[in-house]
């Protein structure tokens, strides 16, 4: 179900009372360089996380292996105790190597220790969501995933999960997790360059499950369009703006997590949520994606 309000409205995830304003935030940028220790600034860090609370974000997308451990450590040190109304969702399935590289980490062990490495770093004793993250790069795309989802279940009838999501999969991963637990979320990348999910968001949109993209706008390799960048000048906006409006207006259950270590980044991100592109505007947006406008826009690598 989706509400209206000043961060683009708000959604209630699949049979719960959690209800999150669309507009969220990420934290994975609050680590070190490569995603790896600690920020140059961490009480410039926390300044970002309660400015983001105080203006109305409610939804905190996070992970133990940023940093590893560094960003749930610093929430911890910005929001304990939490508003009653904050969703942290963490994410589980990699690890880091000292040499700073990703890994693949879905034995039972390892979700098992995930799951309690996040709960302790968070300084809580259940997690609202937990994404299984899988797929590429970190293991080969479609595979089964029958067998570490059926862990985080298990952790779940524990009591030490409310809700599970999924992390960069396909439909039929998704159905073959429905089949264990119920999925309130899907974490997949998707932006206006990126649209190999268009089908699956409308999919996820029937069923009332949230859809979340990553690299909303554009990851390492930033969106750059003129069909763009006029829109941005029409509404005196800026290009990121209206990429993130364009996300929000593209589907309801569409719900964004922008990163930033900046406030003042942080408040051109929400402004996102109050814009309202129109029907030209969103026609010439939406031939970037089909590759019918010369834009000279690229998926990110």
């Amino acid at each position: 179900m989706t509400t209206q309000t000043s961060l683009g409205g708000s959604f209630t995830l699949l049979n719960t009372s959690m209800t999150l304003n669309r507009m969220g935030y990420g934290a994975m940028q609050l680590a070190g360089p490569q995603v790896w220790g600690p920020p140059r600034d961490v009480d410039g860090a926390v300044a970002v996380l309660r400015e983001a609370v105080a203006s109305g974000v409610n939804h905190i997308d996070t992970s133990d292996f940023y940093g590893p451990h560094v960003t749930n450590q610093i929430i911890k040190q910005a929001l304990h105790p939490y508003p009653d109304e904050l969703a942290i969702v963490t994410k589980v399935g990699a690890r880091r190597e000292a040499d700073k590289s990703w890994h693949p980490a879905v034995s039972r062990q390892e979700l098992r220790d995930a799951v309690h490495d996040n709960l302790r770093n968070l300084g809580i004793d259940k997690l609202d969501v937990v994404n299984l993250r899988v797929g590429p790069p970190l293991a080969s795309a479609g595979e089964s995933i029958e067998e570490p989802f059926t862990v985080l279940a298990d952790l779940k009838s524990q009591g030490l999960i409310r809700h599970l999501g999924l992390s960069n999969v396909s439909p039929a991963q998704l159905a073959e997790c429905q089949k264990i637990s119920e999925i309130v979320c899907v974490q997949n990348q998707y932006n206006l360059a990126h649209r190999n999910d268009d089908g699956f968001i409308d999919d996820l949109a029937k069923q009332g499950i949230a859809y979340v993209p990553f690299f909303p706008l554009g990851g390492f390799s930033p969106l750059q369009s003129s069909a763009l960048d006029a829109a941005a000048a029409s509404l005196q906006t800026t290009p990121m703006q209206v990429a993130l409006a364009w996300l929000l207006q593209r589907s309801p259950n569409i719900l964004l997590i922008p990163g930033t270590s900046s406030i003042e980044h942080l408040s051109d991100n929400l402004k996102a949520g109050t814009l309202q592109l129109s029907d030209e505007m969103l026609a010439d947006l939406d031939s970037i994606g089909d590759g019918s406008a010369e834009s000279g826009l690229e998926a990110p690598k």
